[in-house]
């Protein structure tokens, strides 16, 4: 059995806990509020400032894992390197958790030193940096902070106007105290793939079924397996994911996104170095093996003899209408569970927010159906659950 610190408490490490203690894992849960969804299914958790790093070391301390499984941005992330000396195995590794919390970072990895087919960038500290690095790169543009999630601070510029607004806006939706942003060419894509890669200690590259998805404000409303691709293209994005995640190192699932178009192919877009969002349609059963538990026996180092499309699948997500401190209540789940080949995920938070995730529905269907229709069904069935 090993001790795990889960750093970061939501909707997916709530499944990668699911998934470890059904493998005999002890699961310390931290966040920085109480009952995060997975406090609730956790073995301990702990309230802290996870940004702060005396706090963090406390905890550390006190529970001396053998396993820390960062599951958020907001983090004191260097000091990870620390703890990794000490002998404890960050994951995928502190180099990874570090390069990827700050898109500052990955970027220029992925741009300069790897040589992989970005957007064109530029860095903001002020609102005239913004706007000079506006002019460079034109309209429409994309700013974004460098370390945030879920979409938050994320805007898409049309005109020179708009960036007193953009610059605002993502200096407040900005994790951590990093008041700095990443300005970035638009591209016109046709499409948007997360492709989940596992790395493991002793053994080959894997990569999932590309998954569809699709974005509202950054943060993503559906996800879908597989998305159509191209094979050459496919092989394009398999070929950055496999670079940029061994110079990163460690093991364990990352969530490696890629902008497609028919005319200039494959773009890197970001990665996170945990279970993704949009792979949440693997708990509907598309895959041998869905996201969680391949991230859990990548960190354990067990064997993954393969991955494989077992169905087509959908998610579309669940979204609160009112903002409250209160414990939310739910209508029309009676109507989600007349559905056939349909399944309700509520994630348990204990309060609201205005478009905050509240769960997911997913369905599915087999390999060969209209993918176009079952996509139709999630968002159809998603709509009629209230939160309230």
């Amino acid at each position: 059995m090993k001790k795990i610190l889960l750093l970061g408490s939501g909707e997916l490490g709530k499944e990668f806990v699911i998934s470890a203690q059904r493998k005999g894992q002890h699961i310390i849960a931290c966040d920085s509020y109480a009952g995060a969804p997975a406090m609730q299914v956790a073995d301990e958790c702990e309230v802290l400032d996870m940004l702060d790093g005396e706090q963090l070391e406390q905890v550390v301390k006190k529970y001396s894992p053998d396993v820390i499984v960062p599951e958020i941005e907001a983090i004191r992330t260097e000091r990870l390197y620390d703890f990794e000396k000490q002998g404890v195995q960050v994951v995928p590794s502190a180099r990874a958790v570090n390069f990827t919390m700050n898109r500052k970072a990955i970027r220029d990895l992925a741009a300069k030193e790897l040589g992989l087919k970005t957007a064109k960038y530029f860095y903001a500290t002020s609102l005239e940096e913004l706007e000079e690095a506006a002019d460079k790169i034109g309209f429409p543009c994309v700013v974004k902070p460098l370390m945030s999630s879920s979409g938050k601070g994320q805007s898409l510029v049309k005109t020179a106007d708009e960036l007193q607004k953009a610059w605002e806006y993502g200096c407040s939706g900005s994790r951590g105290d990093i008041r700095e942003l990443i300005i970035e060419e638009f591209i016109h894509f046709d499409s948007e793939i997360t492709l989940l890669t596992v790395t493991q200690k002793d053994g080959p590259t894997l990569f999932c079924p590309p998954i569809g998805h699709i974005q509202k404000g950054g943060d993503y409303r559906e996800s879908f397996q597989p998305a159509h691709i191209d094979p050459a293209h496919l092989a394009e994005a398999q070929d950055m994911a496999e670079k940029v995640t061994r110079a990163l190192t460690g093991a364990g699932l990352w969530g490696v996104e890629f902008f497609l178009s028919h005319e200039n192919g494959v773009y890197f877009s970001e990665l996170s170095p945990r279970p993704h969002d949009t792979g949440m349609v693997t708990l509907a059963g598309t895959q041998n093996l869905n996201e969680f538990e391949l991230h859990l026996r990548a960190v354990l180092g067990w064997s993954i003899p393969e991955i494989t499309q077992e169905r087509f699948g959908v998610s579309a997500v669940i979204l609160s209408g009112i903002s409250s401190q209160e414990e939310p209540k739910y209508r029309g789940m009676k109507d989600v569970c007349k559905e056939q080949n349909t399944y309700l995920r509520l994630f348990g938070k204990p309060f609201t927010r205005i478009n905050r995730r509240m769960g997911v529905v997913l369905c599915y269907a087999p390999l060969g159906n209209d993918m176009d229709s079952l996509r139709d069904k999630a968002k159809m069935v998603a709509s009629k659950i209230e939160v309230y």
